[in-house]
């Protein structure tokens, strides 16, 4: 039970820190391009990889710390680290068909499902 205490209160801190990291962006450079969802996504590909080297390669973080964070503070934080994450490792383990279905497809598949919701709550 502490351990999903834990995730949700890290999910808690880290979707604070994708609204004041996606916030500042905006205030910064006011742009009309998504410039804070796309800082976000990138930032949070950085945390992942440097957090999964220090729990896998360095061995600095233990497995359950290691879940709370990636789990609870990235997962709030920005699940594209995750979508990339999982892309990349099955480049790596040269499943690149698999690689080009996950990528493509959570890409094309999200703008239909996206498009579809709206379709269908305008039909309400």
């Amino acid at each position: 039970m502490t351990k999903i205490l834990l995730i949700a209160a890290s999910g808690g801190i880290g979707a604070l820190a994708r609204y004041g990291l996606a916030g500042l962006t905006h205030k910064l450079f006011n742009f009309s391009y998504p410039l804070g969802t796309f800082v976000v996504n990138v930032v949070g590909c950085l945390l992942f990889g440097f957090i999964w080297t220090l729990a896998e390669d360095r061995l600095l973080i233990g497995g359950e710390m290691r879940t709370i964070i990636l789990v609870g503070f990235m997962g709030s934080f920005t699940t594209f680290s995750t979508f990339i994450f999982e892309s990349n490792q099955l480049l790596r383990d040269s499943q690149y068909l698999l690689a080009g279905v996950n990528l493509a497809g959570q890409v094309i598949l999200g703008i239909i499902a996206l498009y579809a919701g709206i379709i269908l709550a305008r039909s309400f």
